[in-house]
């Protein structure tokens, strides 16, 4: 079902050679990623070690910065250790039999900097912006390989709200800190499609044109008008869609407060250093 399919070269340790993929194969890639469905009940069984280390192998061969690799993936799979993070995450994948938490990760990087006699220049928001997007790459490959192997998942975006927590859980030293949470499993519920905008309320040809008025409503009527986000606003009695997201799931107040936090925690763990030292 993956695009570009490798083959191990026995030739040498750790050499991939490309192998002929089938017109078949692409559309398989595409009708899989045009069908995903974000999956919040699982069933108990667990997933077998050698599903994961291939999931795991595809994420690892994500593109990324310099080809650096400048993240970290903590898999979680102890009962006890499952059940403590999903209750940091206000309860979400608790039926999950593993999360995968992916971390920018300087300080793998610094500590082989330091054993080769090197600097360590890594400690800032440039290297905390590239780990966040080389985290986010690795994690959607992990993503599109896990369901190609017949499981499910769901992201968590509460790990910007509870990170010092869940780096104190995880035993996350300086220089790393955590930016995406998957939980998985194999999928006991059929999950419906969500609704997306239409590609010409997010794709801009050559250069960003700013919407009017009209295009703002063009690209949001289906939104609005999908039978499940009209429920949505009937049952808490708001004006409008937009309302359950300003006034009620990312109000004001809470964004300012979990940045503050947010904020506070990356200083703390080095990643703010952005004054070059004398």
């Amino acid at each position: 079902m993956v695009v570009c399919r490798l083959a191990i070269d026995r030739r040498a340790p750790h050499t991939y050679t490309q192998t002929h993929t089938s017109h078949n194969q692409a559309m398989n890639a595409i009708d899989l990623l045009m069908n995903h469905r974000s999956i919040r009940r699982f069933q108990s069984k667990p997933i077998e070690a050698d599903k994961m280390e291939r999931i795991l192998n595809c994420g690892m061969r994500a593109s990324n910065t310099g080809n650096m690799q400048i993240y970290s993936i903590i898999l979680t799979q102890q009962p006890d250790n499952v059940a403590a993070l999903s209750k940091l995450h206000f309860g979400q994948g608790s039926t999950a039999p593993a999360f995968l938490t992916v971390c920018v990760d300087v300080n793998r990087y610094h500590h082989w900097c330091r054993l080769r006699g090197c600097d360590e220049p890594y400690d800032n928001f440039l290297w905390l912006m590239s780990g966040t997007v080389d985290a986010s790459l690795a994690a959607q490959n992990i993503c599109v390989a896990a369901e190609a192997e017949g499981l499910g998942f769901c992201y968590l975006g509460t790990v910007m709200y509870n990170t010092r927590a869940i780096a104190d859980l995880l035993q996350l030293p300086k220089g790393v800190v955590p930016v995406v949470t998957l939980c998985m499993g194999y999928p006991a519920e059929e999950a419906s499609l969500s609704e997306r905008l239409p590609l010409e309320g997010v794709v801009h040809q050559e250069h960003y044109h700013d919407y009017s008025d009209d295009d703002i409503d063009r690209v949001h009527r289906q939104r609005e008008e999908f039978p499940f986000n009209q429920e949505m606003v009937r049952q808490n009695g708001t004006r409008n869609l937009t309302e359950i997201f300003t006034k009620i799931r990312y109000p004001k107040k809470d964004n300012v407060a979990i940045s503050k936090a947010l904020l506070e925690f990356v200083e703390q763990a080095g990643m703010m250093n952005n004054e070059e030292k004398s």
